[in-house]
């Protein structure tokens, strides 16, 4: 039986469609993938074919003889990688033929421990090339940050290329293909982006650091070293300490996340219980902070010696344990209204993002994604600028509560005039300067006399008024240059420089006495504030500073209450007058002007002035 031609026809070309699909679907030969020039940059893993070598003793040869082992990779795939195993891949690639570019492949995985490839050299043999974490920088094939192997492809010529990855930890293994000048490209961008996150980390590092050493402050010295610690605990995370700081490094470059990360969350909690005054409100959790923080140090070099698995859970739980106390530390200050908690919480809120994604990523649960990769350096550089206005608002009350310290120190608390002892030693550099230079100067004590009477009388709150007032008249009638002080309870201290007149000193005390006796306008009951003055000027009475405060008192004690002249002026000293030159010449029998007897002394000399 002949079947029409139409039907034959059909049977040929579904068979046909059969056998193509076959052959397509056969991953033992795959589509080539095919590289053009216009187009820079494919995603290489979702094109390869994959086999987990579960021993892990395959070789290369195994995997050729046993292509069926090999099956179709979905993209951002978790593969669950251990120590032992090993991750086999194979790409089939056909550059185009006219193209000139230069293909890489690369492994954009920083964390991945060695990754290795097997290319044809053309004469049946194969070239191998291997790069990764437990490899030092420098013996890369291409140096960077993670591992780039350059393709030899013929053009139009299919060629195979296997690559082993070998893993810790279960991980994706991001791989793509680009082009010479799309690979510098795309690292330019990235070291641009992490240069900039990084320089303005070291740039706020290095000034936390000068402001440490010019102000003695321990709180930018613990920020200092936190923010350090971070710093390099993602440069570690992100290759670039592998790159630049320890291109020489074998296994180092493979632990140094893990060692990084431990120190700068230990830091990270002694740095915030510091910063929210933790110690001196919650002395359970302080102790509890204190301890989780110096564990970081002990748990750091034990990250070396424990089982790659086991010591990425204990970070786990260690960074969960850092966030936790934290944040409860910030929520704490708070709560109290204290901003500095505020802003730690505002600061903990990308960074408990970015540990997340890390940790998940880190432990398997995630792919190798941009979010995975550099999600934790963002958080950084938007949470170490926060800390440091946290900070910054710290120092700032901490500053003012030592100033307003110091202020209580030289300064009368209620009046807010100089203290007495500064006073004194005012005082004493005034008679000095005197005696050596001839300066004039007066020196007046001022008491508020009824003020015993208005605090018994009217209250202590009505006395308080009363002298404050007091100051107010005072502060009126005196120039900027001159020295006021509160001397006693209701006495006070005036210095005048370059006064040399009584007649300067009568006016401004008798205005003060005119001023106070004006009661203040709607106070009930009035109240006028009685002043007693008593002043001397240096030009008129060489005393020690010491005896002043004392002469001068013991003349406003003389004073009565009622008296008609509360203004009055220490006597000048009587002085003998000097002896006439023919007399210093001496007489007959004249050996000094010791011998010679004194001569009067004159009416206009002798006589004491009265006090005004």
């Amino acid at each position: 039986m002949r079947w029409p031609l139409a039907v034959r026809a059909a049977a040929w070309l579904l068979g046909l469609l059969f056998a193509f699909a076959a052959a397509a679907a056969s991953p033992s030969r795959p589509a080539p993938v095919v590289l053009a020039d216009g187009a820079p940059t494919i995603a290489a893993d979702p094109l390869a074919l994959g086999w987990l070598d579960e021993s892990g003793t395959a070789t290369l040869d195994d995997v050729i003889r046993s292509p069926d082992k090999l099956a179709p990779v979905q993209a951002d795939v978790v593969h669950r990688l251990k120590p032992g195993n090993a991750l086999w891949l194979r790409l089939r690639l056909l550059r185009s033929e006219g193209d000139h570019q230069q293909w890489l492949l690369v492994v954009a995985n920083p964390l991945v421990d060695r990754v290795d490839v097997w290319q044809s050299d053309g004469n049946g043999g194969w070239r191998r090339q291997t790069a990764g974490d437990t490899i030092a920088v420098e013996r890369w094939p291409e140096a960077g940050r993670y591992p780039s192997f350059r393709l030899e492809l013929p053009g139009g010529q299919a060629r195979d290329v296997y690559v082993q990855v070998r893993s810790a930890l279960a991980t994706s293994v991001p791989m793509r293909l680009a082009t010479d000048a799309a690979h510098g490209q795309q690292q330019q961008l990235e070291y641009m982006v992490l240069g900039g996150a990084f320089g303005a980390l070291l740039l706020l590092i290095a000034t936390c650091a000068a402001q440490s050493w010019a102000y003695r402050d321990r709180g930018y010295t613990w920020y200092a070293v936190y923010a350090a610690l971070s710093t390099l605990s993602v440069m570690a995370y992100t290759g670039v300490a592998a790159h630049f700081l320890w291109p020489q490094a074998n296994a180092w470059a493979d632990q140094a996340p893990g060692v990084t990360a431990f120190l700068a969350a230990g830091a990270a909690i002694l740095f915030v219980r510091h910063l929210t005054g933790v110690p001196t409100r919650h002395p359970r959790l302080s102790r509890v902070s204190l301890v989780a923080g110096w564990a970081g140090l002990a748990l750091a070099p034990a990250y070396l010696f424990v089982e790659r698995q086991q010591a990425l859970d204990a970070l786990a739980v260690y960074f969960t344990l850092v966030t936790a106390l934290n944040v409860l530390s910030a929520w704490l200050a708070w709560r109290r209204q204290d901003v500095v908690g505020g802003w730690v919480l505002l600061a903990y809120v990308p960074l408990a993002i970015g540990l997340t994604a890390a940790m998940l990523r880190l432990l398997g649960w995630l792919p190798v994604s941009t979010l995975t990769l550099y999600g934790i350096v963002a958080a950084i550089v938007v949470e170490v600028p926060m800390l440091l206005i946290a900070l910054s608002i710290r120092t700032r009350d901490r500053h003012g509560a030592q100033i307003r310290e110091q202020a209580l120190s030289s300064q009368d608390a209620l009046t807010g005039l100089l203290a007495p002892h500064l006073f004194h030693d005012r005082l004493r550099q005034v008679v000095s300067r005197h005696k050596r230079e001839r300066e004039d100067a007066a020196i007046a004590f001022i008491d508020l006399v009824n003020y015993a009477r208005i605090k018994q009388h009217l209250g202590p709150t009505v006395a308080e008024q009363s002298l404050l007032r007091s100051v107010i008249k005072l502060r009126r009638l005196v120039r900027d240059v001159d020295t006021v002080a509160r001397v006693g309870e209701s006495r006070f201290g005036l210095i005048m420089e370059g006064i040399g007149s009584r007649a300067v000193v009568t006016d401004r005390a008798a205005r003060l006495i005119a001023a106070g006796l004006m009661p203040l306008q709607g106070l009930k009951p009035e109240v006028t504030l009685q002043f007693h003055i008593g002043a001397v000027l240096l030009r008129d009475r060489a005393v020690e500073a010491d005896e002043l405060p004392l002469e001068l008192g013991a003349l406003l004690a003389s004073m009565s209450p009622r008296t008609r002249r509360p203004i009055r002026f220490l006597k000048p000293e009587e002085t003998m007058p000097a002896p006439l030159e023919s007399e210093s010449a001496g007489g007959p029998g004249a050996d000094s002007e010791l011998d010679a007897a004194p001569a009067p002394v004159p009416a206009a000399l002798s006589r004491t002035p009265t006090p005004l």
